[in-house]
This record gives structure tokens, sequence and C-alpha cells, in this order.
């Protein structure tokens, strides 16, 4: 349990940050001792405490979107406001399709193969740079409403990304967002709405599991996991606030420099033998 209460807050810390979460649950459940992996159904439960923190947290958005969209596809009329949130409700249909896709295509390889500590540490180091680059060099020329078809695409592409842990959901989708031009808030605002489908989706699946005959091939038990769900929706309440805030005016120079020493220092360790 105690193991559970950590990894609920590291997975509340980590969820919005470009740094992975999936990775750090990864390294973190290798580091106590037991060398036994939390696996993936662990971290897409505890996940949806983290999303149900962005639902509540942008409610009066996500209200707006989903009204809007369910008045236009019910052919009312809609005012210039209303058409950009119906606009945004079909971008974020269009921009979850990649990842649904590949992650029910790719359950086994995601759940086993992509697990690999040397294949995570590698990742945390190459999209770290990745990032560094497009935050460096993208311009500032489009905000959110600017979205396009296309670039909502893009953005579900880069988010398939992240079926490797490693990778980190929010960074894929804001390199991809500095990219394509937009705005720091911009970005991370379409990542947390462009997830919710995603993780929503992909908890609620590996839940019917965990509460079915695979529950006994769980490193944690049904309970366990729950509270460690609880302890990172609290705080991943509290980050998606600050991170907010901190985009504004600053840079996400500390989180590539941290990617590229953690990633750093787990491959040191697999080389060493410190982290088997």
């Amino acid at each position: 349990m105690l193991e559970a209460i950590f990894l609920g807050i590291l997975q509340g810390l980590t969820e919005f940050l470009p740094i992975s979460s999936s990775a750090h649950i990864r390294i973190a459940g290798e580091l106590f001792g037991t060398n036994q992996d939390p696996g993936a159904t662990f971290t897409a439960i505890t996940q949806i405490g983290t999303e149900l923190a962005v639902l509540i947290y942008f409610r009066s958005d996500i209200l707006r979107i989903v009204k809007a969209w369910l008045n236009q596809i019910s052919r009312r009329h809609l005012e210039s406001a209303e058409t950009r949130d119906a606009r945004m409700g079909w971008l974020i249909i269009v921009g979850s399709l990649p990842i649904v896709a590949l992650g029910y295509l790719g359950q086994d390889v995601i759940k086993n193969d992509f697990r690999a500590l040397w294949l995570i540490a590698s990742v945390m180091i190459i999209f770290g740079v990745i990032l560094g680059l497009a935050d460096k060099y993208g311009k500032v020329e489009r905000e959110l409403h600017q979205l396009t078809p296309a670039h909502g695409i893009l953005y579900g592409l880069a988010q398939s990304l992240a079926l490797v842990p490693g990778v980190s959901r929010s960074g894929a989708t804001i390199a991809m967002g500095r990219f394509l031009g937009y705005s720091r808030e911009a970005a991370l605002r379409y990542s947390f709405l462009l997830a919710l489908p995603a993780v929503f989706g992909s908890g609620l699946y590996e839940l019917k599991g965990a509460l079915g005959e695979d529950a006994t091939s769980q490193v944690f038990t049904l309970p366990q996991t729950l509270v460690a769900t609880v302890i990172a929706f609290v705080i991943g309440y509290a980050v998606i606030a600050w991170l907010l805030r901190y985009v504004i005016t600053k840079s996400f120079a500390p989180f590539i420099y941290y990617r590229i020493a953690l990633g750093t220092l787990v491959l040191v360790g697999l080389a060493t033998g410190v982290i088997g």
C-alpha cells in the first residue's frame, strides 16, 4: 500500500509535466527493490485520476464544447462562438483517432516490449532534445482557436507516440504544437483536452480487465490501485493550476534538462548493473 501511495503521488506530479509519468512509474517500480514493473494496467488506471482532475478543472470549457457539438449534430442554429466550440469538439475526436487505433491494435507490444528500461531511458533523452528544439525554434504565430483539422491530426499522431513510456503525452503534443507555431499555453491546453478520450478509454478498459480474471496477474491489488488513483487526482489538479501559470512566462528548459539527466542516469545504472 505504501508503494501504491508513493506511485499515486508520482503519477499526480508527473502526468501533466512533459517528463512522462509512465516512465517514472516504471522506473520507480524497479527501484523499490522488488524488480517489479507496476504494469501498464496500473499506469492506465491511475491516469483516470489525473484525467478526472482535467475534467473538473476545465469543466466549463468541456461542457461548452460538448453542448455546442451536440447542438451542431442535431442541426440547431449556432452562434459564431458556439460554432468555434463545436469545431473544437470535432478536432478532439479527430486528434484522438490515431492513439485509439494504435493503442487497441498494439496492446501486447505496449504491455511488454515497450516496458523495457533501455528503451524508456533512451526515449527520455531523445524526446527531451526534440522538445527542446521545438520550444526554442517554434514561432508563436497561432492560438488555440486557429487550430486546423490537419494540425489536429498531427497533434493526434504526436500523442500516439506516448504509447511508448518515456515519450510523454504532454511532451509530444506540446512539441508538435510548438513546431506548428502555437503558443506554449495553446499547445498545453489542447494537450489537456486531447488526452481525455484516450486516457479515459484506456483506463476504463484496463479497469474492466482488473475486475476480471486478469486481476491475479497484477502487482497491486485493485484497492491499492484505487487509492493511488485518488491521490493522483488530488495532486494532478494542483499541478494543472501551477503549470498553466508557469508556461505563460517560462520555457520548458528545466523539464528538458531533467529528462536528459534522468534518462542518462538510468542508462548508466543499466550498463553497470545497478538497475536490473
